[in-house]
């Protein structure tokens, strides 16, 4: 088996205004380059041997800032499109479409012009393996994918059946351990997928994370 780390990005502005990113690409704020390297002994206690991450800069930095390296970047991991949804604010959308928000939280819900879950999984767990491949083809046992609040959750949907509906979303400069059988022909979704660890964050500070 392999150990994949699935690490969320440190906090950005818009994180902290809780204004919903998507694709939008919005760097690290101070307090997210200090969520990243409040989250380095951990990283180094787990010693990714491969690192892959989201194209968008605050998984890029936040990667780079974790001092494992930086092997290859794949837009498949970058953050969901949310199509008019990019740029509001959570209250607003909390305010005025409770339901709705809850739904696409869910992964149930489609914003007008946005990515749907289905969508968002596919090309994630694609990426995802694909990192998987690369890693076991050089003999390396344990992999680090730096990426989203989204991706995150529509992996662990699709390799652990964790539902989205029943968690908070992943803490800024959290990580989260899987391990997957880097021989199945899609590792991702081979029935063999172990959680062992969500959503760890050393620097939390708050139990209601934004999205």
């Amino acid at each position: 088996m392999m150990r994949l780390i699935l690490v969320r990005h440190g906090e950005t502005t818009w994180n902290l205004e809780r204004r919903l990113q998507g694709q939008r690409d919005i760097g690290l704020s101070t307090t997210g380059r200090e969520q990243a390297f409040a989250l380095l002994g951990a990283i180094r206690r787990l010693a990714p041997e491969y690192v892959v991450s989201a194209e968008l800069a605050r998984a890029r930095e936040t990667a780079e800032l974790l001092g494992a390296g930086l092997d290859a970047t794949d837009d498949r991991l970058n953050e969901a499109f949310l199509g008019s949804w990019e740029g509001c604010h959570s209250a607003e959308l909390k305010a005025s479409t409770p339901e709705l928000y809850e739904q696409w939280r869910a992964g149930q819900y489609q914003p007008p012009g946005a990515e749907c879950f289905t969508e968002l999984t596919d090309r994630v767990v694609a990426g995802v393996d694909q990192a998987i491949r690369d890693a076991h083809a050089r003999g390396l046992g344990t992999l680090m994918v730096v990426t989203h609040g989204g991706p995150v959750r529509a992996y662990l949907r699709a390799a652990v059946g964790l539902d989205p509906a029943r968690t908070v979303p992943s803490h800024p400069a959290s990580l989260s351990c899987v391990d997957v059988d880097p021989a199945a022909d899609s590792p991702s979704l081979a029935g063999t997928a172990r959680l062992r660890l969500f959503n760890f964050a050393p620097a939390l500070s708050l139990l209601d994370p934004s999205d």
